[in-house]
C-alpha cells in the first residue's frame, strides 16, 4: 500500500464513528473514559463484548458482528490503515455492533475493567517463531494474565491459526499452566465437530493457505 493511500486511511478513520484511537497515555494515566463503559457509553446495550486481537483488515470482527448481531465485537490493531477496511465495511452495512481501536494489544487491561469482556479471538497471529521475540506471542503467559483481567469468570479464548508451532506452544503452555481446555483440533476442517464460526468464516489469507495445503489449528481455553 502506497504511503498516499495510507495517509487517506488515517484521515477517513478519524472521521470513522466506529473507530477509537486513544493516546497511549491517555490510557496508562486511566483517563480512558470508554473504559468500564463501553456497553452504556458507546454500544447503548448490554450485550456481552467480544474482541478480536490483531485483527488485521477486519474481516473476522465483521464477518462474526454479522453472524452475532446481539453480542457487541471490537477489534483491535496498531496498524489503523489495515482495519479500514473492516470499519468501513462496518458503517457501509450499519452494522452497530462493531468497532476498532487502534492502539497497542498489551495496553488492553487499560481499555477494559475487570470482566467487561466476555470472548477474545486471536485469529492468526504472527507465532514470533525466535526464542528472542517470546514476548510478541499473544498467547504467552504475560498476555494471558493480561487477558483474565478483563475476562468475565465465564469467559474464554479462540485461537485460530495455520501455524502448528502456535498450537503446540500453546497448547503446553496452557496444560502447563494447569488451565481449562474446551476444545482443540489441529485441523479443522477434518473434523465435523469444529464450531461454526471456525469453519464458517475464512479471511483473505486463509482461503490462501488452505489452497496451498496448509492445515488450520484451532484452541478453545478458559483462564481459571
Amino acid at each position: 500500500m502506497g504511503s498516499k493511500n495510507k495517509l487517506k486511511r488515517f484521515k477517513e478513520n478519524e472521521s470513522f464513528s466506529n473507530v477509537i484511537q486513544p493516546e497511549r497515555e491517555q490510557l496508562t494515566s486511566g483517563s480512558f473514559e470508554l473504559k468500564g463503559n463501553w456497553n452504556t457509553k458507546f454500544f447503548k446495550n448490554n450485550h456481552p463484548i467480544v474482541l478480536e486481537l490483531g485483527c488485521g483488515k477486519g474481516e473476522y470482527t465483521v464477518a462474526l458482528a454479522k453472524k452475532n448481531p446481539s453480542k457487541n465485537f471490537i477489534g483491535i490493531d496498531i496498524k489503523g490503515a489495515r482495519f479500514w477496511r473492516g470499519a468501513k465495511t462496518a458503517l457501509d452495512e450499519n452494522l452497530t455492533n462493531v468497532a476498532f481501536i487502534r492502539t497497542q494489544i498489551e495496553l488492553i487491561e487499560f481499555l477494559f475493567s475487570e470482566n467487561e469482556v466476555s470472548e477474545i479471538w486471536i485469529t492468526f497471529p504472527d507465532p514470533q517463531i525466535k526464542y528472542k521475540r517470546t514476548k510478541h506471542r499473544l498467547t504467552n503467559q504475560d498476555f494471558l494474565n493480561r487477558y483474565k483481567k478483563v475476562l468475565s469468570p465465564q469467559g474464554f479464548i479462540h485461537l485460530k491459526t495455520d501455524s502448528e508451532f502456535m498450537h503446540g506452544y500453546t497448547l503446553g503452555l496452557l496444560h502447563g499452566l494447569g488451565q481449562e481446555i474446551l476444545y482443540a483440533h489441529h485441523d479443522v476442517y477434518s473434523n465435523e465437530y469444529s464450531p461454526k464460526e471456525v469453519t464458517g468464516i475464512q479471511t483473505f489469507y486463509e482461503k490462501q493457505y488452505l489452497e496451498v495445503g496448509k492445515k488450520i489449528t484451532y484452541i478453545a481455553f478458559k483462564l481459571n
